[in-house]
């Protein structure tokens, strides 16, 4: 009896750490359609799922990489590739002229992370435990955090609805100025976060110090040439998804706003969601919260100001300017998630009223009309 309960005990435990590796044969699947001209709606479907196993492994040899080298080079690292699979999608969408699409993914990772990987969290915890426990006061700092991006987010907006009598050269040029700048302060406020969380006040993270058995297992060699690997697997992948993102738009009957917030983010962010989930589930909350906020947190502060640096390395400049509904989008999720921190306790209707909210936000998303995208679009970047 014991030797079967520790077989299946195996078994459940490769399934949850392997199951995703099944999805690694849709990278030659991806590039066969790709090169034979097929569909573009079979290639975005193909190369999205490709990148889910690909995100998945990268994380992997990060932790890896971080756990010898050190919490100081670990933090780098993690900053670095924690969101390596969404920086390069956002990048190759640069590179085509997607800014929309990029910014729409960017908005859609962040409440991805904040309301649907913590909402699923909390709920897989809650269901196995009565109630989960995490550090208050790191959760709240971390709320905090995100309330900054919110104003980051809203700011650029608020400026271009204020100037809108403005000659538009002129607010052009200021509106990009400002995006710069802002850009600059939430970069540097990233790095100060990393000072706070692994150097001054480290104690308020011990809970999220315990990382994946099986990736202490890598050699350093072996996680390098993972990383290595795996990163130029998904800059390929994700090139055939951007290049394909407009025409299974059409075939989907989806707006590209839509694709970016939910389609692209999720796909960018699959491997976190597994991760959060099954950390809940053995009951480590204070992980579970620091991979999904933390994350949103990257991609707010760490991300987008990086973005907005390359484009202008490339010469195509990208702003924080944000159509309205992203704006007040982000603004109510960080309100519903510093709620649900203030208390450092969380229960399985917490999870749900987080999944709720995602689902709100996402049927409207999808019947909001790309009319009134473009509108607003065109309005933003007029000049």
């Amino acid at each position: 009896m014991r030797k079967t309960a520790n077989a299946r005990s195996t078994t459940k435990h490769f399934l949850i750490e392997h199951g995703l590796d099944v999805l690694l044969v849709f990278v030659p699947i991806a590039a066969i359609l790709h090169y034979s001209h097929a569909s573009e709606f079979l290639v975005f479907a193909a190369s999205g799922v490709a990148i889910i196993p690909l995100a998945g492994w990268m994380g992997k040899a990060t932790e890896s990489l971080a756990e010898r080298l050190g919490a100081g080079i670990g933090g780098l690292l993690n900053a670095t590739f924690g969101n390596a699979a969404e920086m390069i999608i956002a990048f190759q969408g640069l590179r085509a002229g997607l800014t929309e699409v990029v910014k729409a993914s960017l908005t859609g990772s962040i409440l991805g992370n904040i309301l649907l990987v913590l909402g699923l969290s909390i709920l897989g915890g809650g269901l196995k435990h009565k109630s989960q426990k995490f550090n208050s006061t790191a959760a709240t700092m971390s709320a905090t955090m995100m309330a900054l991006s919110a104003i980051g987010l809203m700011v650029p907006a608020m400026f271009h609805w204020i100037t809108g009598g403005e000659v538009a050269q002129e607010r052009a040029r200021a509106e990009a100025n400002l995006s710069l700048e802002i850009s600059i302060v939430l970069f540097a406020t990233y790095i100060l976060s990393l000072v706070f969380t692994l150097r001054t006040h480290k104690d308020l993270y011990l809970g999220t110090s315990r990382a994946h058995d099986e990736s202490a297992s890598m050699s350093p060699k072996t996680a390098a040439i993972i990383l290595v690997v795996a990163t130029g697997l998904v800059a390929w992948m994700s090139e055939l998804l951007v290049g394909a993102v407009e025409p299974a738009s059409r075939v989907l009957g989806l707006t590209e706003v839509f694709v970016g917030v939910i389609l692209v983010a999720i796909i960018g962010n699959a491997a976190e969601h597994s991760t959060a989930v099954l950390m809940a589930l053995k009951n480590q909350m204070d992980l579970a919260y620091h991979i999904a906020v933390g994350s949103s947190m990257q991609i707010a502060l760490f991300v987008a100001p990086a973005l907005v640096f390359l484009s202008y390395a490339i010469g195509r400049p990208m702003n924080l300017l944000f159509t309205s509904f992203e704006v007040v989008t982000v603004g109510l999720a960080v309100l519903i998630v510093s709620l649900v921190a203030v208390d450092g306790e969380s229960n399985w209707m917490e999870g749900v009223l987080l999944l709720a909210v995602y689902l709100i936000f996402a049927i409207a998303f999808f019947f909001l009309p790309s009319h009134s995208l473009a509108g607003e679009t065109s309005a933003l970047y007029s000049g």
